[in-house]
């Protein structure tokens, strides 16, 4: 019994580094954002999971763009799978994109393009080699979102919501900024500090 015991223990704290890993920092951090909330976001370009490339104009709906750095292996981020795809589904018709963004140098094209097709995203998922788009945004963790308006002016940066695992707030504070934005008027809370696993970065 005592080894039984031992080894339930043994799984648990490995199980436990495996997720704390994805959190731990594992490569340079992320430099000074050279764009913040209510300034003008310079105009880049990417290239999606499938072959093509599209430039931040391309992507904004008529209303903006939501952009999301996510991760294919960190579990805060699978926690809002479903709440982005479903964010994406609901906003897409009000005039705002979503647009998920992998900067992470430890996962790959393909895997990407899997986890895209497992999880259902119907949003364009683009890869930011070298993470210079990251750089450029001062995204730190997946997941992180970042509002742009219509105009190209930052409106949020922060989390989707308070929890990863309760499905029930709905990503209810970045809808209040989309909405926002979708009517036309002021976003109160404009952003609280994002949490999950570090953006695994390439080494200057």
């Amino acid at each position: 019994m005592r080894k039984l015991a031992v080894v339930a223990m043994t799984l648990v704290v490995l199980a436990g580094a495996a997720v704390v890993g994805w959190r731990v920092y594992s490569g340079p951090p992320a430099p000074p954002a050279q764009v913040a909330v209510g300034q003008p976001v310079a105009d880049f370009t990417l290239p999606d999971i499938n072959g093509g490339t599209h430039s931040l104009a391309s992507l904004k709906g008529p209303k903006g763009v939501l952009l999301i750095w996510i991760s294919v292996q960190c579990p805060y981020s699978n926690g809002y799978n479903p709440r982005m795809e479903a964010l994406n589904r609901d906003y897409a018709a009000k005039g705002i994109r979503l647009v998920g963004i992998n900067s992470n140098r430890t996962e790959s094209l393909d895997a990407i393009r899997a986890h895209a097709k497992e999880n259902g995203f119907t949003f364009t998922m683009l890869k930011d080699e070298g993470n210079r788009i990251a750089d450029y945004f001062g995204a730190t963790v997946t997941p992180e979102a970042y509002l742009i308006d219509s105009g190209g002016v930052l409106r949020y940066h922060g989390r989707l919501d308070a929890s990863h695992d309760d499905a029930s707030l709905n990503c209810g504070e970045a809808r209040e900024a989309l909405d926002a934005v979708v009517n036309g008027g002021s976003i109160a809370n404009t952003g609280k500090k994002a949490f999950g696993c570090t953006i695994k970065r390439v080494s200057s």
